[in-house]
């Protein structure tokens, strides 16, 4: 039986390291490797890299393997030092004020969905 929790959480892994440059487009992206550093099995992973096919942001080419189709603009890039500094920053405060991981992404989450909701709306 499968673990969608678990698949899930190996796409978002990897989607994460796709949009922030960590994987650059064209790099190929060696399961083996990538399996090994999120301690995954490869099954998830092949499941997660198809799962990317589909959104363009990696491209499977036939027997030469999978590589970054794309990931955020470079002006986007350019300021996620600055952008990680500053969440560091909040997140030594939210764990100090006695959140745990699960109550800190709760917080971030509903914080960003009702962001979002107010610029549409």
């Amino acid at each position: 039986m499968r673990d969608e929790k678990h698949d899930h959480a190996v796409l978002a892994q990897l989607r994460d390291r796709i949009y922030t440059g960590h994987y650059a487009p064209g790099q190929s992206l060696p399961q083996v490797k990538i399996a090994t550093e999120l301690q995954i099995s490869r099954t998830p992973l092949r499941e997660a890299f198809r799962m990317l096919e589909r959104e363009g942001l990696v491209i499977a080419r036939q027997g030469r393997g999978t590589f970054v189709a794309s990931t955020l603009a470079p002006a986007s890039l350019r300021h996620h030092d600055e952008l990680r500094a500053e969440l560091e920053r909040w997140l030594r405060a939210a764990l100090a004020a006695g959140l745990d991981e699960e109550s800190i992404r709760a917080l971030i989450s509903a914080t960003l969905r009702e962001s979002l909701a107010r610029r549409v709306a």
